[in-house]
């Protein structure tokens, strides 16, 4: 039925093609072993990663593990307000944030600048030499890295220590891992030292996709290296640049606690302290699953509401986003 507008009649809405409609189903047909390939990592996800999300409930009970679901006693939000009453649960959440800030400016800036700088070697075999040798640290484990920095550090026979008394910077040993103050900046280090060259090959990989006519133009305008990386290169691999960096602020708050526990000790508590550390000492360890759920799903929540807001940030300002 038309309707009009004065005089004027109004177009009527086209059909659904049926072309479209077979040429969806067809498309779908010739990729169908694309689908079945698919559906075991689809079950994977759903059993590891969506399953588990029924746990959330425990925060919401007084749970105990010899009581089935039904016999559990549902307090509603009564151990959220016993977490945010608690002044160590500030201490921990200061400590977590502090750290991965550090490590959010620290592991994306200095991955770039490695890979950028990487990427203009001429020499095909120290490029690659150099890339293994700094994406190496990435396997080796927290307990041998901890055990090597605790070494190297120490008071007693310590290679810092006697480095810095040989050349006169200071007359004692320092007790470095015995100070709270430096513990975020040491851990910061730490962890660079053995992540920065694996988190470069994602940039490396995105300047390999980069045009060479790109640089070739830049080359006869006579550009120099600097220039070049900065006009070309960076503005290249903006895109992975801002996914990785949506991703990372979404991960502020879930930063693990395997280099906290490791590195850390009874001096450095009061800063060592993380969040998923707060969960497992004051919480599973005590018997109080409900009071560490609570924690992992305020972890959760707060990651979730980060992602969605830098990823919001970065649609509006730069166009560029996840989802």
């Amino acid at each position: 039925m038309k309707h009009s507008r004065g005089n004027q009649p109004l177009p009527e809405l086209p059909a659904a093609s049926p072309a479209r409609r077979n040429s969806f189903w067809k498309t779908a047909l010739q990729q169908r072993w694309l689908y079945l390939m698919s559906i075991p990592f689809i079950i994977y996800v759903f059993i590891f990663n969506y399953l588990p999300l029924w746990g959330w409930t425990y925060a919401f009970q007084n749970y105990k593990p010899h009581l089935s679901f039904s016999e559990q006693q549902w307090v509603g939000f009564e151990h959220f307000v016993r977490l945010f009453s608690d002044d160590k649960f500030y201490q921990v959440l200061r400590n977590t944030l502090a750290m991965s800030f550090l490590g959010l400016i620290a592991g994306f800036t200095i991955p770039i600048i490695f890979a950028l700088l990487l990427n203009e070697v001429r020499s095909s075999f120290f490029k690659r030499f150099v890339q293994t040798v700094s994406y190496l640290p990435h396997f080796v484990s927290w307990v041998v890295v901890a055990s090597l920095v605790t070494t190297i550090l120490s008071v007693d026979g310590g290679v810092v220590n006697d480095l810095l008394m040989a050349i006169g910077i200071i007359d004692e040993p320092i007790n470095f891992m015995g100070k709270g103050s430096w513990f975020w900046y040491i851990l910061t280090a730490v962890d660079q030292w053995k992540e920065m060259g694996w988190s470069a090959i994602i940039y490396l990989a995105a300047m390999a996709g980069i045009d060479p006519e790109l640089y070739e133009a830049a080359k006869v305008d006579g550009a120099g290296r600097l220039r070049t990386m900065w006009n070309i290169t960076l503005p290249s691999i903006r895109s992975t640049i801002i996914v990785l960096l949506i991703m990372s602020i979404g991960h502020l708050t879930t930063i693990g606690f395997e280099k906290q526990f490791l590195l850390g000790n009874n001096l450095t508590k009061e800063y060592s302290d993380v969040l998923d550390l707060y969960a497992l000492n004051y919480g599973i360890q005590m018997g109080r699953y409900s009071f560490g759920t609570a924690i992992g799903v305020f972890n959760s929540v707060v990651s979730i509401i980060l992602l969605l807001v830098a990823n919001g940030v970065m649609k509006r300002t730069t166009k560029e986003s996840i989802m």
